[in-house]
């Protein structure tokens, strides 16, 4: 399967350097240099991945991701130029699953890149086609998940975090193995990155949010 990749990037070199060492490692591109035009692209195609960067022309990231996440859960990489974590708690809580900061050296986007495609796309690793637990379904491999019936619309990564607690119902995990399971070891987040996926999925939730507790460990009460 050849996934498809939308790039979103203003700067012209940035954008060829970024397609060149996609396109080598099999991966088809298409590019957007700016927020209007990635929209445009993204409701005529269908993409496996977005690597968007925030500082566009026309629109800018924050409302290309906020407008993608209307209507798909596609993983999203954002690319910010300034490192601050108030941008990047933001992209987090627009929806975002993963961010890179400027400048940033083409392998280590590729690994991020590789991650989310690989996790989003990889066959389930149980026999099972269903995970139920008190009123909240997930169905692997169409990544569905329904609380009560009713189906909810979680980003890649929130999908990842409900996944893993529910498979791991009673049992007390630490930040550092929901990160290593969820990120790997190449995340650079801190405690309010984590909280801020936890607070989203929480909220999209609702009444069964009560079912994950969080101290200075979480655990999952399903």
């Amino acid at each position: 399967m050849q996934h498809k990749i939308l790039i979103v990037e203003d700067e012209e070199i940035l954008r060829d350097i970024t397609k060149e060492y996609l396109v080598n490692e099999g991966f088809e591109v298409i590019e957007a240099r700016d927020g209007e035009q990635a929209l445009s692209l993204f409701q005529e195609d269908k993409f496996h991945l977005v690597i968007l960067d925030i500082m566009l022309p026309k629109v800018d990231g924050w409302a290309v991701c906020r407008r993608i996440r209307k209507t798909s859960n596609v993983p999203i990489i954002m690319l910010t130029a300034r490192a601050d974590e108030d941008d990047i708690l933001l992209g987090f809580e627009l929806g975002a699953d993963d961010y890179v900061t400027k400048p940033y050296r083409p392998p280590v986007l590729m690994a991020r890149a590789k991650r989310l495609l690989e996790s989003r796309y990889r066959i389930n690793e149980t026999s099972n086609d269903t995970l139920y637990r008190n009123g909240i379904s997930v169905h692997f491999p169409s990544r569905t998940v329904e609380v009560d019936g009713r189906k909810i619309n979680l980003t890649h990564t929130e999908y990842e975090i409900l996944t893993y607690l529910m498979q791991n119902q009673g049992i007390v995990i630490s930040r550092e193995q929901l990160i290593s399971k969820v990120w790997g070891y190449e995340f650079y987040g801190d405690d309010r990155t984590i909280n801020t996926h936890i607070r989203n999925l929480r909220t999209k939730l609702g009444k069964k949010s009560k079912l994950i507790t969080t101290m200075m460990l979480i655990k999952i009460l399903f």
